[in-house]
């Protein structure tokens, strides 16, 4: 699947209003552990740096080269730690630790969404548009074995996404972009070829370089390149389905212990190089993660100064946000600690247009014109939780078209309710995730829809399969009258191409875990999509085309922009070195200190 979606990740579910009940009980339990913890290495007394509000944003936050402590984090749902199998933005954070790629995000404040060499020596050569790649490896980077990290275990890590009967769970990109339809790749358990050649796409003519030939051109290729699920896995250590157990580190520490009650525990991997990474700074000597936690008991484990670093993604709670404006006795105030950034997951309407009678653009323009994005930013907690949008691009890649942030127009909704031939309004059914707040929005639009005569059934469905079976099957939708799928939708790295294409691209529409909610058949915007890829090289020259691609898809009114997600971030007390990466909505891991 191209992107990640609101269907289950632990970064996105549950993390807003629902703890009011619990929040007493939580402080009391949390309470006993954060006395225990600081009566540790640290002692009783903690000095609490601020730094203002956003400080981690375009800078550093309390920056220091100190070296040494227990960088203490925590979080919630860990799918696992087998970097081929895990698809939480908050575990390929924490992967950053144990496991390098050819290329990954740079540390440098600000610009933490592009990329930077890591594994290898640049970010790739193309010499014909993307179709293919070329890679060369630093030398003297190693295994925590020892073993010398080779364009073989690079290319042995990317085969592994391929056994889907033995790997499954996380991205795969790779699958799409290199395997043949006409000879599938059954990945590297099921390869017979005599002395096991591998999956054909990728060469390796020494134990350094490596090529790529992709189906078709990828001017995104790279960013593909960073996702834990490219990065290397020695043959002689894979475990298969286990393999998330105990991975081999190519990074700065080691999964030394994993449990379920006690967490997990990175030691020092001796046998990471510093000269071989311009990355990391690793600069805490022990790395222990929490897992399994709400986000009240992570946010009292971070107030009491028993965890330096939330990387779940989801910010802070409802209880939390209302301190930030308390008295704090002189001491730094809660929102010196506050780091607000989007997190590029946008929360919009898609009106089928195979289902009548959205198959008319103008009943569908009779939907964007009635909605009031006010009322909906609202219900989803006001300015600090959510940001409208009318566009299908988020705010955190730039270049972007110009927002207008139209207000809701009754009239010209009716206008064209006449237009489409339906003057009365008429009936359809309005599908959502089964989780509160989704509801509480899909409620609110269903009112909105009703002053028109729209009458729209709220119809919540299985949330865990609403993307994979509910909406991402076109016959599903139109045998159960959907006319409206209230989704949220976010890309797996940022860049228009990966927002919009399966959003939006026609050629993307499949009868299983379909992304293409709308159904959007347009050939107009398939050229401008194919425009916008053969402009890579030029940066201005391809967000100017990628624009087109949005602003033509949404003038077409099959995809409604509500709001987009913001998220505040709480830095621990004893945080150094906190500097937001927006891929992965948290502070960067890879650079983080610790008093």
């Amino acid at each position: 699947m191209d992107s990640t979606l609101e269907r289950g990740p632990a970064w996105l579910r549950g993390t807003r209003g629902r703890v009011a009940g619990i929040a007493a009980v939580v402080l009391l339990v949390v309470g006993v552990a954060v006395s225990c913890a600081n009566a540790g290495e640290d002692g009783p007394s903690l000095p609490v740096f601020g730094g203002g509000p956003d400080a981690g944003v375009t800078g550093v936050r309390a920056p220091s080269d100190a070296t040494g402590g227990t960088l203490r984090v925590v979080t919630g749902e860990v799918d696992n730690l087998d970097p081929q199998r895990s698809y939480l933005p908050g575990v390929w954070n924490l992967m950053r630790l144990y496991t390098r790629t050819l290329v990954t995000y740079s540390t440098e404040p600000g610009r933490t969404g592009e990329l930077v060499p890591d594994l290898a020596t640049d970010l790739g050569t193309t010499p014909d548009g993307g179709l293919t790649w070329t890679f060369t490896l630093r030398e003297g980077v190693r295994f925590e074995t020892g073993a010398p990290i080779t364009s073989r275990d690079v290319k042995y890590g990317i085969e592994r996404s391929f056994a889907s009967d033995v790997v499954v769970g996380g991205p795969t990109r790779v699958v799409e972009l290199l395997d043949d339809p006409a000879n599938p790749y059954a990945g590297p358990y099921q390869d017979e070829t005599s002395g096991r050649l591998g999956l054909a796409s990728v060469e390796t003519p020494d134990d350094r370089a490596l090529t790529f030939r992709l189906r078709s051109p990828q001017p995104d290729f790279p960013y593909v390149m960073a996702l834990p699920s490219s990065s290397p896995v020695p043959a002689d250590s894979d475990t298969g389905a286990d393999y998330g157990r105990d991975p081999v580190s190519s990074g700065p520490y080691a999964v030394a212990t994993q449990d379920d009650v006690t967490g997990i525990v990175l030691e020092r991997n001796p046998q990471w190089d510093p000269a071989t990474d311009e990355v990391r700074t690793a600069l805490a000597d022990r790395v222990v993660v929490r897992t399994g936690m709400t986000g009240v008991e992570r946010d009292q484990a971070l107030l009491a100064g028993s965890a330096d670093v939330d990387v779940s993604g989801a910010g802070i709670q409802a209880p939390t946000t209302a301190r930030l404006g308390e008295d704090t006795g002189g001491e730094v105030p809660l929102g010196d600690r506050i780091d607000e950034v989007p997190n590029n997951v946008v929360r919009l309407l898609a009106l089928p247009t195979d289902v009548a009678p959205f198959t008319d653009p103008a009943c569908r323009a009779a939907v964007a014109a009635v909605v009031d994005r006010a009322a909906v930013q609202e219900v989803l907690g006001g300015p600090a939780e959510a940001e409208r949008t009318s566009q299908l691009w988020p705010s955190g890649v730039a270049g972007g078209p110009e927002d207008p942030d139209p207000a809701a127009d009754p009239a010209a909704a009716e206008e064209a309710l006449a237009t489409c031939g339906q003057p009365a309004g008429f009936d359809t059914v309005l599908a959502v995730p089964d989780a509160p707040v989704g509801v509480a929005v899909a409620e609110e639009v269903a009112g909105q829809l009703s002053r028109i005569g729209i009458r729209a059934e709220v119809r919540p469905l299985d949330a865990p399969s609403f993307y994979a079976t509910e909406v991402g099957n076109p016959d599903r939708v139109r045998d159960n009258r959907i006319g409206i799928v209230l989704a949220t939708w976010t890309a797996d790295f940022p860049t228009p191409g990966s927002f919009l294409v399966p959003l939006v691209d026609g050629r993307s529409v499949s009868t299983v875990g379909n992304t293409n909610f709308a159904r959007l058949a347009d050939p107009v915007i398939d050229g401008l999509i194919d425009a916008a890829r053969a402009a890579a090289g030029d940066p201005e020259a391809t967000r100017a085309a990628w624009r087109e691609v949005a602003t033509a898809a949404t003038a077409t009114g099959a995809y409604v922009p509500l709001a987009e997600s913001r998220v505040q971030l709480l830095a621990g007390q004893r945080l150094r070195n906190g500097v937001v990466m927006a891929p992965y909505t948290s502070y960067d891991l890879a650079t983080a200190g610790v008093r």
